[in-house]
Order: structure tokens, then C-alpha cells, then sequence
């Protein structure tokens, strides 16, 4: 799972940061959550590709989601064929619908507008899910978990062998979890073989919110959590009238959810390059690791095992 920042500024792009956007590519696929203005240039400027299968939107705030229309008007021009999803909060497809029609023009791919409703699974594929949950925000707003189902645990191939299961199909047997019988009928077990399940990761984004035991439950243990930061505790008040949340504030929640990383995103513009203290009153709070990306910015998400 790799996770490229492409816009970490809060509410307004600066010289140094555009509006938010993340992309996460795991396997195959490739995620955007939220799309401000500019996006699809911090694709071209980083190299990410342009191969979005969904794109899950936290909110409605222009620096969410004005980079949408023209992301999907350069996939029209190129001729993309794979269908588009837009999954975005309840009460906001007609305003996403309205928004992507704003270039006059039906695309050569068909897109269609999910609703994003909390405490469900907006997307599910073959061993994951990407659940989406109530933020608090001035608006209707949600954030988003993705999360991996458990791994099958090691096979141990020098146990097997000792036996006397014969290298070949009942390798495989005994690792999908079912037992086998040799020649000699003697039967091995599958747990005599495999280890315990192995757990998937799991990674939070949450958008612009105020921080809320809501999200502590949804990055509970998760390897990265994504959490707004606008503000430093000199501007702990103006956080609490918009809306969000200060990089202590976004501390707590990664602590109080055991989460292993924190990102501090959404950056107000105020601070320009001097984010330290931001960091800093994160780190007096919560004793994990801390990263504040610059734009461009990647992050390997790893298995909790590794």
C-alpha cells in the first residue's frame, strides 16, 4: 500500500502546498480521496498515473472537490473507457452530479455518484473494504477506512517436509487451511503447518473534522492515520468555530486509537514552511511516529508484521 500526497494546504492552495488530495494505490487499484484544484497537475508533477478507479470525497469545500471537474474532462479527452465512481457524504450527489456536468459534455466513460453513508462499506473488494464514517464538520461530511481482511498465517515448509507431506498441490491444501492425508494415511493437519491469522492494514482519512470519538473508533490500531491539522494551539479557538482540528487535537485521537503513524495534513497557509510547531505539540501528546508531508510526499503503509 503506498500513499502519495498530493495536496496537503488547508482551505486555500499556497506557493508551497495545493489543496487536498491523497492517492492511495494498493494491488492494482488506485484511490483518491478528495480532489481540490490543481489535482490532476500534482498527478503529472509526481507521477502517479492517472488510472483512479473511485474517488471518495470527505466533503463539498471547494478545496475538496474543484479539481474533479477538470480531472475528469482531461480523462474524457484522453478516452478512458473504465467506469468512474465518486462516492461522496448523504445530501451532496446532486451537487456532485451538477458539478461534474459542468463542462457541458457526456464522457467517453460512464461515472456514477455513491452515496457515502457513515458506518457502512462503500466499497468492498475481494479482501478488503473501505468503510465510510460521520465527521463533524459545517458541512455533511464523512471520512474513510480502509481495511484489509486477515491474512492467511506462514506456511512452514520445513515442518511440512518433516511429516512427510510431499513437496507439490498439498502445500497449498494445508495453507488454505485444509488437512491431507498421505500415502501411509497418516493425516497432517493444517494448523500442524500454518501459523495464526496475520491482520491486514488498515489506514484512515479522515477529511476536515473536529476531532470526535467517532473517528477514534474507525483508526482504531490503524497503521496510518491521515488527520486534519489546520491550526496550532494559538489558534485552538478559531479550530473549534471551523470546523477542525489542531495537530494536538489530531495527537490525542491517534493516541487515544493506538494508531502505529499520524500524518498532520491540511495545513493552514499562516504557518508557510514554519510547521515545526505543529509537530511539536503533536509529539507532546502522542508518542508514535509523526509526519507532516510536504506535497509530493510518500509513505509506504507496510503489514503490521513486517
Amino acid at each position: 500500500m503506498h500513499v502519495t500526497f498530493l495536496g496537503t494546504s488547508g482551505a486555500i492552495p499556497s506557493a508551497e502546498r495545493n489543496t487536498s488530495s491523497v492517492l492511495v494505490r494498493r494491488s492494482g487499484d488506485r484511490f483518491l480521496f478528495d480532489c481540490g484544484e490543481g489535482t490532476q497537475r500534482q498527478m503529472m508533477r509526481f507521477r502517479t498515473g492517472f488510472d483512479v478507479s473511485h474517488v471518495f470525497l470527505s466533503h463539498l469545500h471547494g478545496d475538496h472537490v474543484l479539481g474533479l471537474p477538470g480531472l475528469c474532462q482531461t480523462w474524457d479527452f484522453n478516452e478512458r473507457q473504465r467506469p468512474l465512481v465518486v462516492h461522496t457524504p448523504p445530501g451532496t450527489r446532486d451537487s456532485i452530479e451538477s458539478l461534474l456536468s459542468v463542462a457541458g459534455t457526456d464522457p467517453s466513460y460512464s461515472v456514477s455518484v455513491r452515496v457515502a453513508q457513515p458506518g457502512t462499506a462503500v466499497l468492498t473488494g475481494d479482501d478488503f473494504e473501505i468503510r465510510a464514517f460521520r465527521t463533524d464538520h459545517r458541512t455533511n461530511s464523512v471520512g474513510y477506512a480502509l481495511v484489509e481482511d486477515e491474512r492467511k498465517g506462514r506456511f512452514d515448509r520445513e515442518r511440512a517436509e518433516a511429516l512427510g507431506v510431499p513437496v507439490g498441490p498439498k502445500f497449498s491444501k494445508l495453507h488454505r487451511g485444509e488437512d491431507v492425508e498421505l500415502k501411509d494415511g497418516t493425516v497432517v493437519r493444517s494448523d500442524d503447518v500454518v501459523g495464526p491469522a496475520r491482520p491486514g492494514r488498515h489506514l484512515v482519512y479522515t477529511g476536515d473534522t473536529r476531532p470526535t470519538d467517532v473517528t477514534v473508533s474507525a483508526a482504531r490500531g490503524a497503521d496510518l492515520l491521515i488527520h486534519e491539522s489546520s491550526f496550532a494551539d494559538d489558534n485552538a479557538e478559531r479550530a473549534t468555530i471551523t470546523g477542525h482540528s489542531t495537530a494536538r487535537e489530531a495527537a490525542k485521537i491517534a493516541s487515544r486509537a493506538g494508531v502505529r503513524r499520524l500524518v498532520l495534513t491540511h495545513v493552514s497557509t499562516r504557518y508557510g514552511r514554519a510547521t515545526d510547531r505543529l509537530e511539536q505539540q503533536a509529539a507532546d501528546t502522542f508518542d508514535g511516529e509523526i509526519y507532516l508531508p510536504d506535497d509530493g510526499d510518500e509513505l509506504e503503509v507496510p503489514f503490521p508484521d513486517e
